[in-house]
C-alpha cells in the first residue's frame, strides 16, 4: 500500500485554492475548504457513465458488453443497502443527499450544515458496499421502467435524444442514459457487480468536498473508512463513429403548442487537450452567432420566427464533440435558414473584436464568481480531475483564448454535410 500524498493546488491569479490528496487507498481526495462557508458539499464519482457498455478488466481475454441503461441501474441499487436506503440514513444526520448518471460519470453526494463527517462516512460506507439480489434487482425494474416511459413523455428530452439519434450511428452517446425498458429486462446481479467491480475500485474514482471542512479530519476518516483498491485495469471499447450525420432531419408529432426544435452540427472528436479549449472556444463563438447582441437574435425576433434567444450548448465527451441550437418557434426551418446565413457571414468575415472581449470576460467574471459556490467546486474538481486536469485550468484556458481561436471554430466547426435538425410538431 503507497503512503499518502498532499499536493496543494493553487490559482495564481486569484490565491484560491485546494488539496489533492492521492490517498492510500488508491482514491484521489479533493479537499477545498471554503473560509466563512456554512454548508458542507460532497461529491463521490466513479469515472463510469452510460457510455462505457463493454469493457474487460485485468485478465479478461474478451471484452464483455453489457445492457443498455446499466450504469443507472447500478447507481439505483448502491442507494439501497440490506436494512434502508441513503435517504434514511442522510435523514439522520441531517443531510441532504442524491445520485446522479450521467454519459461518462456516476456520482453519489450529499451536503449538510452540521455533522458532515457522520455523513461523509455514510456516503463512503454507501459506495463501498454493494448488495444485489435477485428479488431487489427485479424489484427496482418496475421502479426504473416507469422512470423511462416518464422521460420519454419530456419533450425537451425527446427532442435531444431524437436529435442525438440522427446525428450518431454508432457511439452510445445516442442511446438514453436510462437504457430502454427492453434492455433493462436483461440486468442480473452478476452483471451488476461485475459492472462494480471493474469501475467502482478507488483508482477509478474521486472524492471532492467543498465547503467547510477541515483537510486532516476528512482524510483521518478516510484512513478509517476506505478500502484499499485492488488497482483494477479497465480497458473500455467504443466503436467507430463515422463523420457524417444518420440523417439531416427527424420529425415526430408530439403533445407541444409550438414546434419544438435542437439543430445539433456533428463535429469530428478531438484529443483531450484540443477539446478541453476548443470547448471554451466554441462556448464564445454561440453567444457571439445566436446571444442577445448578435443579429441572428435580430433577425429571428424581427421576423417573429422567435421571442427569446436560441439555447446553446457545446455538447462534448469521449469520442464526442457537438454544437446544439434548441428553441420553439411556429417554422424551425425559416430558423435553420437564418441560423446557416449567419454561420455563412460569420465564417467569411469573422466577429468583432470587442464583443469577443465583452462576452470573454463575463464568461471570466461568472468562472470567478462560481468559485462561492461549494457544489460548482465540487464539481469542476471532479469533472477536471478526470480529464487530467485541475479546476483551475478552466480560468487560464478561457484567459488564453484569441478571436482567432473563435473565428477558427466558426470556420471549422460547421459543416452542411454533418448537421441536422429535430423538431417536435
Amino acid at each position: 500500500m503507497s503512503e499518502t500524498r498532499i499536493e496543494k493546488i493553487v490559482n495564481e491569479r486569484t490565491g484560491e485554492s485546494y488539496f489533492k490528496v492521492y490517498h492510500s487507498s488508491g482514491l484521489c481526495l479533493l479537499l477545498m475548504p471554503m473560509e466563512g462557508y456554512a454548508q458542507t458539499y460532497a461529491l463521490f464519482s466513479t469515472k463510469y457513465g452510460s457510455i462505457d457498455r463493454c469493457f474487460r478488466i485485468s485478465g479478461d481475454d474478451d471484452f464483455t458488453t453489457v445492457p443498455d441503461g446499466i450504469a443507472h441501474y447500478l447507481e439505483h441499487k448502491l442507494f439501497e443497502n440490506e436494512d434502508c436506503d441513503a435517504f434514511e440514513l442522510y435523514a439522520k444526520t441531517g443531510a441532504s443527499g442524491n445520485a446522479y448518471t450521467g454519459f461518462e460519470r456516476t456520482a453519489y453526494l450529499f451536503s449538510c450544515s452540521e455533522n458532515y463527517l457522520d455523513s461523509l462516512k455514510i456516503l463512503i460506507d454507501l459506495v463501498q458496499n454493494p448488495y444485489f439480489t435477485q428479488e431487489n434487482v427485479d424489484k427496482e425494474r418496475g421502479i426504473i421502467a416507469q422512470e423511462i416511459r416518464m422521460s420519454n413523455d419530456v419533450p425537451r428530452r425527446r427532442v435531444f435524444f431524437n436529435m442525438l439519434r440522427a446525428m450518431y450511428s454508432e457511439h452510445p452517446v445516442r442511446i438514453d442514459i436510462a437504457g430502454t425498458e427492453e434492455s433493462i429486462e436483461q440486468i442480473t446481479p452478476e452483471l451488476l457487480y461485475k459492472c462494480y467491480e471493474a469501475f467502482y475500485d478507488p483508482n477509478n474514482m474521486a472524492l471532492a468536498i467543498a465547503g467547510r471542512l477541515d483537510v486532516d479530519d476528512v482524510i483521518k476518516l478516510c484512513d478509517e473508512a476506505l478500502r484499499p483498491g485492488k488497482d483494477i485495469r479497465v480497458e473500455t471499447s467504443c466503436p467507430e463513429e463515422p463523420c457524417e450525420v444518420v440523417t439531416d432531419r427527424i420529425e415526430e408529432n408530439f403533445s407541444v403548442g409550438v414546434p419544438m426544435f435542437n439543430i445539433g452540427f456533428k463535429c469530428p472528436p478531438m484529443d483531450r487537450d484540443t477539446q478541453f479549449k476548443m470547448e471554451m472556444a466554441a462556448d464564445i463563438m454561440l453567444n457571439l452567432l445566436a446571444g442577445k447582441s448578435s443579429e441572428l437574435y435580430r433577425r429571428l425576433t424581427d421576423k417573429e420566427l422567435m421571442q427569446v434567444e436560441l439555447g446553446r450548448e457545446v455538447f462534448t465527451g469521449e469520442g464526442y464533440f457537438s454544437l446544439i441550437l434548441s428553441g420553439e418557434s411556429v417554422d424551425p426551418d425559416a430558423v435553420l435558414a437564418e441560423v446557416w446565413d449567419c454561420i455563412d457571414i460569420a465564417a467569411k468575415n469573422g466577429f468583432d473584436e470587442r464583443e469577443f472581449q465583452l462576452i470573454k470576460k463575463a464568461d471570466y467574471g461568472s468562472l470567478v464568481q462560481l468559485l462561492g459556490y461549494a457544489e460548482i467546486c465540487a464539481e469542476d474538481m471532479t469533472l477536471t480531475h478526470f480529464i487530467g486536469k485541475n479546476c483551475f485550468d478552466l480560468e487560464e484556458t478561457l484567459a488564453s483564448i484569441t478571436l482567432d481561436d473563435v473565428n477558427k471554430a466558426a470556420r471549422e466547426l460547421f459543416a452542411r454535410d454533418r448537421y441536422t435538425i429535430s423538431i417536435l410538431r
